[in-house]
């Protein structure tokens, strides 16, 4: 949602909710306990909320360095030859030309068409006025044949807001008719839509059955939880889409919520924690913070470029996250709310949390596999705005805990409405001291599938690895690693190859040539133990590795296998 001015944007939320934006709900009293349970997962870990409106500008802004950290999963960026001028901004932001970043990061991105215009709203001109422009981008497009993280066409932005009814005629039948001249020119770049700015059941109902009934379905779903009680209602909402979907015999699609969070939440790390919290548990699976104010900030999560604010802060909790998601329970639908992940491999259970003031609690049960004792550390992010840096979270307390009945109770005191907290609960002894196996669930994956497998490590795999040939079906998988030391490692991968013949993939790090990466047959698909290392020589700190069967300046990979992990020694 570009908005003009922070005074329409508020205008521009409220007629989107048919309601006045209202303050953020007021947290509760202190006294409450978010309980987690490491032993209850839900889904792999894939930073499913970690995305952005606008989040990046031309000429590398904001910096790798910043971005790298916060695995970002999806972003949403204007089309080339942008026109919109968000908040009076020189346009910017251009797909293909922040591409080659998008890129580096292992962040895919969704290309939102009606941002070829200049104003918001969109100040709509004639029917062949727009379809020229639509040809135009998809023209550039398929001309980008070394771009291939573009994952979706945005067909249209809040057409519940911006769309002309009066002079564009019904937007149902013109999202049909957009649809049909797209695939005229471009039958496989999939579809997202219809980007409500806000929840209705029947505008959602009305919509999936025109384009149902002419053959113009989108293939990722959209729409916008925008004012300060939108966290609270994610849930049902995703329920009532799921339940239309069903009613109308449509097979499920990917739920995109390319924009949340109100102008008074985007930067207040307790609010997002609490919207992060219930977009996980709610399936979504992507989800981009909204944007507001500045484009080439990830809306708010660095300032002069390269330093964090204290909301990067927990999306680098958030990043730092892997194995699986587990299950949290708030007390209730407001105050207080988390979300956690579980990883096996290092026996670490982290929990991300916020939205409540005084003394609280956190109860994490399912702690058995963790041993008798856990070593606790607890720390905080202020809620101190985009404007101000934050070098790092302040550190709360380290303390030793017994472990009682597979579980312990954290009381956190003096808690800020507005701040972040975040537990890591580790063994007292045998904890790595870097991060060493990588699972393939919980990296970028691009046209491939995540799958699950009792005996795939940490209970998930990448698998359907198998197009190459087009920059917009390849399939690859990127692994965001941090390591010490500038070295070479050994890396190890498992995997599983039921083709009866050896196969191959290519390998390349941070952008640099390809080799090949053979894997001898094994017992069937989905049966995991087999392993093939190679050596990879990394920088210190973040690196990025490709497995492909397809990616942009890479001849394509023979046969298929599917991928558990990587590790690196």
């Amino acid at each position: 949602m570009p908005k003009p001015t922070l005074r329409t944007a508020l205008a521009v939320s409220a007629l989107a909710a048919t309601t006045l934006v209202a303050p953020p709900p007021q947290a509760q009293a202190a006294g409450h306990t978010l309980v987690v349970d490491a032993g209850v997962p839900f889904r792999p870990v894939t930073h499913a909320a970690s995305g952005g409106l606008y989040a990046l500008a031309e000429n590398s802004r904001p910096a790798d360095s910043t971005l790298l950290p916060i695995k970002m999963h999806t972003l949403t960026q204007p089309p080339p030859r942008v026109g919109q001028r968000p908040n009076g901004q020189p346009p910017g932001g251009d797909a293909i030309l922040v591409a080659p970043q998008a890129d580096r990061v292992g962040a895919a991105q969704v290309v939102r068409l009606p941002d070829i215009y200049p104003d918001f709203p969109y100040k709509w001109v004639s029917w062949d006025d727009w379809l020229a422009k639509v040809d135009q981008i998809v023209n550039d497009r398929l001309a980008a044949t070394s771009v291939s993280n573009i994952t979706a066409y945005e067909v249209w932005n809040e057409p519940d807001y911006t769309w002309n009814t009066s002079a564009a005629g019904d937007f149902n039948a013109g999202w049909v008719r957009t649809v049909q001249r797209i695939r005229t020119r471009d039958t496989v770049t999939p579809l997202a839509g219809p980007s409500h700015a806000s929840w209705n059941a029947d505008r959602m109902r009305t919509f999936l059955t025109v384009a149902r009934d002419n053959n113009a379905l989108p293939d990722i779903v959209v729409w916008h939880e925008l004012n300060n009680t939108s966290s609270s209602r994610i849930a049902a909402n995703v329920a009532a889409y799921r339940s239309i979907e069903s009613s109308l015999g449509i097979s499920p699609r990917r739920i995109f919520i390319n924009e949340y969070a109100a102008p008074d939440e985007v930067d207040v790390p307790g609010r997002v924690a609490n919207y992060i919290a219930k977009l996980e548990r709610a399936g979504v699976w992507a989800a981009d913070r909204t944007f507001w104010y500045e484009y080439g900030t990830v809306n708010g999560l660095v300032v002069n470029n390269n330093q964090p604010t204290a909301s990067w802060w927990l999306y680098k909790w958030y990043g730092d996250m892997a194995g699986q998601m587990v299950r949290t329970t708030p007390p209730a639908q407001t105050g207080i709310d988390g979300f956690a992940a579980y990883d096996s491999t290092r026996r670490r259970v982290e929990v991300a949390f916020g939205d409540e003031s005084g003394t609280n609690s956190v109860r994490i049960t399912g702690l058995g596999a963790l041993g008798g004792t856990v070593r606790v550390r607890l720390e905080s992010t202020p809620g101190s705005g985009r404007f101000t840096a934050v070098s790092a979270p302040t550190t709360i307390s380290n303390t030793t805990y017994t472990v009682t009945n597979g579980q312990i109770t954290v009381p956190v005191q003096n808690m800020s409405a507005t701040a972040a907290y975040h537990l890591v609960i580790e063994p007292t002894s045998g904890v790595p001291a870097y991060q060493q196996r990588y699972e393939a669930e919980n990296a970028s994956v691009f046209r491939a599938e995540r799958l699950s497998a009792s005996g795939a490590s940490n209970g998930g795999y990448v698998g359907r690895i198998d197009n190459t040939g087009d920059s917009r079906t390849a399939s690859y998988v990127d692994f965001i690693v941090n390591v010490p030391t500038a070295r070479n490692y050994t890396m190890t991968i498992g995997y599983a190859n039921g083709t009866g013949a050896t196969s191959t993939h290519g390998l390349a790090y941070n952008g640099g040539a390809w080799s090949t990466i053979s894997y001898p047959p094994t017992t069937g698909w989905g049966q995991f133990g087999s392993t093939v290392s190679t050596t990879v020589s990394l920088r210190a700190g973040y690196n990025v590795i490709r497995l492909a069967k397809g990616s942009p300046y890479f001849a394509g990979a023979t046969g298929y296998a599917e991928l558990d992990y990587i590790q690196l020694t």
